[in-house]
């Protein structure tokens, strides 16, 4: 792969040496690290750049910064903050193709998926408008009750002081400036730790942010490794709340150690596609490969496992092998028309393969793929999968078709349920009524119907239950987890202005 270099416009966010060098963000300006790592691209497994690994010095200037500078954006205008993201909008947009063209380096993504996940992020920047909305209160007149009939109260939002966002490889972008909009929009300071996998193209898009005006010390950037870092930023008293998308194990951990915070998880997923026999077979197979192949299976929304009624199951599963072939499989790098590139890391392959030969030692039938290479794991069918297979319990990440027999509704239903996941699903029939009662039925934060789940801008809330985390994000909805309620209550009665309660009506 050719050497990494940047365009004039982010020259300060990296040195550039035989390998660029990638600074951290900290009270507004780019720094140096003492310690780096080697970021590892899956494409070809060449060593692309060394990423800034932040120390405990560190740390505490970027969470003093935060605090400190925390007033600067609570005190701007809400229309100057709308203003400032849609002039950050105007000019990313200007640097679509180098950031697009980052993602695929860094990520394996193919150019399709970094192109969607960059319009996106730019989606979300536009309806700024949108989720400040939600920024507003209430007046509650107290005549309505006996003890509050001469006092009115205001119900208003205010910003909590400083979130610390956490975001994972898969969305390095998008799921970075979703948590960064809504903070700063609201009024908070924000101290993001982008994926220590694939951390660049959000650093491009920090600058970009920068240079648009974001005040000065109230967005710290941090990379380095989530272990030691991010528990000291968790466990930080100036730290108000937290934001964090990644697995469940890291997320149970964080609210074990984090406090008196408020805490935004969303968690790992088994997204399960129930189809039933009433259902568009071809629309149904076409979605659930969709679902189950996209960005190579490495999405929390995935579809994690297929579970087709015995009535139209093998009919299905002969639509599933035709809709497999609509995929191409290669390195994105070569081939722009690759919809399907590696995963991760070789690492992350690996454990996908374990979990592939785990179900076909217990019983299941490979129908497509199985093979894998460095970070490249071919798309796979498997059928027949038993319930006591890992694939069928746990998450998977990676581009596996994962096909469970079910007797009936209830039986699909039942297994469906059968998780400690509860994050997304969808159901597939043209029944209504058989719609609504599995929709009513499955136990998790999101379903959709006749399609695979996707959440684009996340302008619908999206949010799990059960082991998939707690909370909602969403245009709006992000914006009510990272404020908080104060009531204000003026009392009248000194001025004779409210409404006595004259008890002259009781029973």
């Amino acid at each position: 792969m050719d050497k990494l270099k940047l365009s004039e416009y982010f020259s300060e966010i990296y040195d550039d040496g035989t390998v660029p060098s990638f600074k951290v963000l900290i009270d507004g300006k780019w720094v140096k690290t003492k310690q780096k790592m080697d970021l590892i691209s899956p494409v070809d497994g060449s060593k692309i750049a060394e990423i800034g690994s932040v120390d405990e010095e560190l740390i505490n200037k970027a969470v003093s910064s935060a605090d400190s500078n925390k007033s600067k954006i609570r005190g701007m205008a809400a229309i100057d903050r709308i203003e400032l993201m849609n002039t950050a909008r105007v000019e990313l947009e200007k640097h679509k193709e180098e950031i697009v063209n980052m993602l695929v380096r860094e990520s394996g993504k193919s150019f399709r998926s970094a192109s969607g996940e960059f319009n996106a992020m730019i989606e979300r920047l536009r309806l700024s408008m949108e989720d400040s909305r939600k920024i507003i209160g209430e007046y509650l007149p107290g005549d309505w009750s006996s003890d509050t009939s001469q006092k009115i109260a205001l119900v208003i939002r205010e910003p909590l002081g400083t979130v610390l966002g956490i975001s994972p490889f898969n969305y390095p972008v998008y799921t970075s400036v979703a948590k960064v909009l809504p903070a700063l929009l609201s009024g908070n300071s924000v101290i993001l730790k982008p994926p220590s996998a694939d951390p660049i193209a959000f650093l491009m898009c920090a600058e970009v942010l920068r240079k648009s005006g974001v005040p000065s010390g109230t967005l710290q950037v941090l990379t380095g490794s989530g272990g030691s870092s991010g528990d000291m930023l968790t466990q930080s008293d100036k730290v108000n709340m937290i934001s964090f998308t990644g697995s469940t194990d890291v997320g149970k951990h964080i609210s074990s150690i984090a406090g008196l915070k408020k805490i935004h998880l969303e968690l790992g997923g088994k997204g399960a596609a129930l189809v039933m026999a009433d259902a568009d077979l071809d629309l149904a197979a076409r979605e659930c490969v969709k679902g189950s192949l996209e960005l190579a299976g490495q999405r929390c929304d995935a579809i994690s496992r297929v579970i087709a009624v015995e009535k139209i199951y093998s009919s299905f599963v002969d639509k599933l092998k035709e809709h497999m072939a609509d995929y191409n499989f290669g390195n994105p790098l070569e081939n722009e028309k690759v919809t399907v590139g590696p995963v991760i890391s070789s690492k992350a392959a690996q454990r996908i393969d374990k979990m592939v030969k785990d179900a076909i030692n217990k019983g299941a039938k490979l129908i497509a793929g199985g093979n894998y290479k460095d970070a490249y794991y071919e798309p796979t069918l498997l059928v027949d999968v038993p319930l006591d297979a890992e694939i069928a319990n746990e998450e998977t990440f990676g581009p596996v078709v994962t096909v469970i027999k079910a007797k009936d509704m209830d039986d699909a239903i039942r297994i469906a349920n059968n998780s400690k996941y509860g994050l997304d699903s969808a159901v597939f029939t043209d029944d209504f009524y058989s719609a609504w009662e599995i929709m009513k039925a499955l136990q998790v934060g999101n379903v959709t119907l006749n399609s695979a789940p996707s959440h684009g801008t996340a302008y619908f809330p999206f949010g799990g239950v059960k082991d998939s985390g707690a909370g909602k994000e969403g245009v709006g909805y992000s914006i009510e987890e990272m404020t908080s309620l104060k009531t204000i209550i003026l009392d009248l009665s000194p001025k004779n202005l409210g409404k006595k309660y004259s008890g002259s009506f009781k029973d």
